[in-house]
């Protein structure tokens, strides 16, 4: 399996690096489109539905199966020999800050059913706020990668 996963090291650093991006775009815009859906529309209108059509299927088809690619490619370089040293403070950072951003894709999904049941009591505001943690995150990340502190 060593040999398997060293072979493929660089296809599987670029698919991680691609279902990062997809995961953070998604992480970035569905916030957004919650602001958007708090301000601007009511309940029970066309409208209402409009978003939440966009925001299911941005968090079911495009954030849900990103989320996954990144978990699997990233365990996958972690396990490569050579690539990560347990002893160094980066790779428990990097997790640290995989793990908050996958419980804020959760935490989404949970408003998103709020949306959905009529029972959203967050305004714009705090969903402007929260937009910030995926930000905050990614920095962490890719400092911790790219510095190795």
């Amino acid at each position: 399996m060593d040999d398997f996963l060293a072979d493929w090291y660089l296809w599987t650093k670029a698919l991680h690096i691609v279902s990062v991006i997809a995961w953070m775009a998604g992480l970035f815009y569905l916030p957004r489109l919650f602001v958007y859906h708090v301000e601007a529309v009511e309940r029970g209108t066309a409208t209402d539905d409009l978003f939440q059509t966009m925001e299911r299927r941005l968090l079911r088809a495009i954030m849900n199966p990103a989320l996954i690619a990144t978990w699997v490619f990233g365990l996958a370089l972690v396990f490569t020999p050579g690539i990560v040293s347990w002893s160094e403070v980066w790779p428990w950072a990097k997790a640290a800050a995989v793990i908050g951003m996958t419980w804020f894709h959760h935490w989404l999904g949970l408003r998103r059913k709020d949306f959905m049941a009529g029972k959203n009591v967050l305004t714009g505001r705090h969903y402007r706020m929260m937009n910030e943690v995926p930000t905050v995150l990614l920095l962490v990340i890719v400092f911790s990668v790219v510095l190795k502190f």
